[in-house]
Order: structure tokens, then sequence, then C-alpha cells
């Protein structure tokens, strides 16, 4: 093969298949260059959180190797200095392959290698060697499905669960404020019988804390960890207690509960578990939703909507329409939660892209996961803190309506029967009347048993014809 020429920008890397032209001031060496030319699909990168979780697998790896006699002291001690350079973000712009590359993650997981050999050993003054040492007991179809469920892991413990847990107590604590006030409940976004602010409220802080239940449940799948499993699952190259200590060493610094795999062959072939924990943030994004979208209906207007709420006023709404206020964030979460559901579909395909001993499409799951996790935590405390937490409620326009809400006359069916009140609630909607003034004129009952009987107070709570006072 013919040698290239070198300007003083660049300088020449070698590998397997050759010779390759590399930016002088690059990390990276051959093999990235190469993936970097050849997969120019897009601009999607790979997370940082993903980045992170590679580089502690690198320190980890060149602990073990170091003290299994694999490395010589010097070179695991270098390696791993420079992994937690990796760890800890410092080297990001050194990490140039997109998400679309080799289904197993091989150019990352040899971008690693590469910048950690190049990093180390300028270090220590010596040639450190990306596969022989840096890979040193690992393949990349371990390596990349461990740092999937090591960065999905984190995210799940230090943002995901957080954030969810944030939005529970800042729902808890303005229902505690507000959860008195009586309104019109909605069914078919019809008018129905009464509820209060704290039961609608305390619907949505359920449904949060329940999402939550169900990620945390993920956990313990999550913290399995493929390593040692090497190619296709037999551990060929890996030294026998080479996957036990590195899983120890990343417990160890995480605090996660992390293990080896009950089955190696399966964590290579498939990618169930991040299966299930995309399900479960598509089901977080649903309950999002869901309070975003009431959030947007209940703060409609200020005239000609419900008027029930007003959120706190963020941002001017439109670049032609002075005063307009929007409900920005309800709106960005509700673009957020739809990112996830789509997310969800990718990762559910991907997942069913195993093919024998090996699932080829590692770098779209990492990336999906990884960016629906902190869709969800950002969505989370952007509802929170610059939505929930400002709320404000328009007592007058809750309780108006409540007088004249036909839904009231379920309480009388039990006493004048179905058609007699549907009847009264027909004339009270012709008329524009309050519904206690009609019922007393069909009826003839006392006002004062129809004033208990139809008291929207009490039919929120749950007390019907036959309750006491």
């Amino acid at each position: 093969m013919p040698m290239l020429p070198v300007s003083k920008s660049d300088r020449i890397e070698k590998d397997s298949l050759g010779e390759v032209r590399v930016a002088a001031s690059a990390l990276w060496g051959a093999q990235t260059q190469r993936a970097v030319e050849n997969f120019r699909i897009g601009d999607m990168s790979m997370p940082g959180s993903f980045l992170r979780a590679l580089g502690l697998i690198k320190w980890a790896a060149a602990r073990s190797n170091g003290e299994l006699g694999e490395l010589p002291q010097p070179l695991a001690k270098a390696i791993a200095a420079a992994a937690l350079e990796v760890a800890e973000g410092l080297h990001d712009e050194q990490f140039p392959v997109g998400v679309m590359q080799t289904g197993s993650g091989t150019s990352t997981n040899m971008n690693a290698n590469e910048v950690i050999a190049r990093i180390a050993g300028a270090q220590i003054g010596t040639t450190i060697h990306p596969n022989d040492h840096v890979n040193r007991c690992q393949s990349s179809n371990d390596v990349i499905p461990t740092a999937i469920h090591l960065a999905a892991a984190l995210e799940l413990r230090d943002t995901v669960l957080p954030a969810l847990a944030g939005l529970a107590q800042a729902i808890g604590d303005k229902s505690a404020a507000i959860g008195d006030q009586v309104k019109t409940g909605r069914t078919h976004l019809m008018d129905a019988l009464p509820v209060t602010l704290g039961q609608e409220m305390g619907a949505w802080k359920f449904q949060v804390e329940e999402a939550a239940s169900r990620l945390a449940a993920v956990a313990p799948r999550l913290h399995w960890l493929a390593l040692g499993a090497t190619a296709v699952g037999t551990g060929v190259n890996a030294h026998p207690e080479f996957a036990a200590r590195t899983i120890a060493h990343l417990a160890a610094r995480t605090g996660l509960a992390l293990a080896a795999t009950p089955n190696r062959f399966a964590s290579l072939a498939a990618q169930d578990t991040a299966v299930e924990l995309s399900g479960q943030l598509r089901g977080a994004a649903v309950v999002l939703q869901k309070i975003a979208n009431d959030l947007r209906w209940m703060n409609s207007g200020p005239l000609a909507g419900l008027g029930e709420i007003s959120l706190p006023a963020l941002q001017p709404g439109s670049s032609i329409m002075p005063g307009k206020v929007n409900p920005v964030i309800p709106e960005a979460v509700a673009m957020a939660a739809t990112q996830v559901i789509a997310n969800d579909v990718a990762v559910a395909m991907a997942g069913a892209s195993g093919n024998f001993q090996l699932n080829v499409m590692l770098p779209l799951v990492a990336h999906a996961l990884l960016q629906s996790s902190e869709l969800i935590a950002g969505a989370a405390r952007a509802l929170a803190e610059r939505a929930i937490a400002g709320l404000m409620v328009h007592a007058d326009a809750l309780s108006a309506p409540l007088s004249r809400n036909p839904m009231l006359l379920t309480a009388l069916a039990p006493e004048i029967g179905y058609d007699r009140a549907a009847a009264i609630a027909r004339r009270a909607a012709a008329e524009g009347r309050a519904i206690l003034d009609v019922a007393l004129e069909e009826t003839g009952l006392p006002r004062a048993k129809l004033a208990r009987l139809l008291d929207p107070s009490r039919l929120a709570h749950g007390k019907d014809a036959a309750s006491d006072d």
C-alpha cells in the first residue's frame, strides 16, 4: 500500500486495514476515522451519559486487568486514569462517531479505546494499543450492552426518579393549598358531577407515583451486566475472574447493586430489559401528557375558554398578538412525551433485531433509551417548577357554573326518577336558570331538602340522597 501524504494539520494512523489520515489534533485513531468517513448518516451523537458509562467500564476493566496480571501495572494505571477523564466528560468532543454506525457499536467502543490509549500513552511516554491493552478481556459485543445498562441505571436513579418524585411533591403541595375548591367534573369533555381540585390533582399525583414505581421495578434487571461474555457469550479471551472483579469495581464506584447477568448469551442476543425500560418510560410519558393536557384545558381562555386556572406567564405568546400568553410548559411537555412514545417504537423494533448471538441495533437502543430518560426527567421538572408551583386558581370561574350544572340532578334521580330529573335538566338548560330553582318548581320538594341534595360540595365528597348530613 502506498504511503499517504501528510500535512502539518494531520497525521497518519494505522490499523489492520492499512493507513488512514487523521487530524493532528484528534485523540482518536484509524478505526474511529474510518467510522467517521463511513457513517455520514444524520447528525445524532452518542449520548453523553452513555460515553460516561463507557469510560467507567474502561476504568474498571483496566483496574481488573492490572490486578489479574493481564496488564503491567503502569499501563493499567495509566489506562484507568485516562478512562476516568472520559467518564468525567472531559473528552466528549473526541467522540465524533454518530448513532447510525455498525450495529454492535464497535466504532464507538474503538473510539473510546483509541482516545484512552492515546491519553494514557502520552502520560507514561509509551505506546498503548487500543485493542491489546485498553480492550483487554473485552469485546464490543459485551461492552456496549453493559454501557447501555449502566448508563440507563444511573440515569434512572439519579435523574428520572428524582424528577418524578419532585413532580409528585409539587402536585401534593399545590393540592394541599387549593384542594378544597369544588369544580365541575368532566367526562367526554362534557359537564359531569362535581369534584374537588384536590381529587383531580390527587389523581395526577397517584399517576406520577405509579409511573415512578413501575420504572423503579426495572432497576434490578438493569443492574445485570453482560461484561465477560466477550464476542458470543462464551467469554473467550477473558480472564475467568475479569467480569466479577470489573463489575465489583463498577458497583463500588456507582453505588448500584450491579451483578453479572444470569445468562450471557441472552444479554448479547437480546435487549429485553432496554425494551422493558423504554415501555415504562413511554408509560410515564403518557402520564405527563395527560397532566399537561388537563392543565392546558383548565388554563384555556382567558375569556373564551374554561379559565379555571392561570399558569405562570413565562414569555410572550405571539409575535403578532400583543398581550397573548400561551401555556408553553404543557406544550413542551406534550412534545417531549410524544418523542418518548416515538422512541419506544424505535427501541421495540431495535429489540426485535437480534440475530442469533447479537443484537445489531445497539447504538440506536442507547440513543433512544437515554434520550427518553432525559426527556421524562426534564418534562417532570418543568411541570413541577414552572407550571404546577405557580398555578393560580380562579375561584369564581369554578363556582359560577356549579349552580347551573344539570349533572347535579344525578342526586335527585333516586327521589323522583331518572326521566323526571332529565326533564328538569333540559328545562334548566333551556331557560338558563339554576337547577335548584327549576327543581323546586317541578318537584314540590322542600327547598332545604333540595339544597342539601344538590349541594356540589356534598356530591364532590360522594354523598347521595341516602347519606346523612
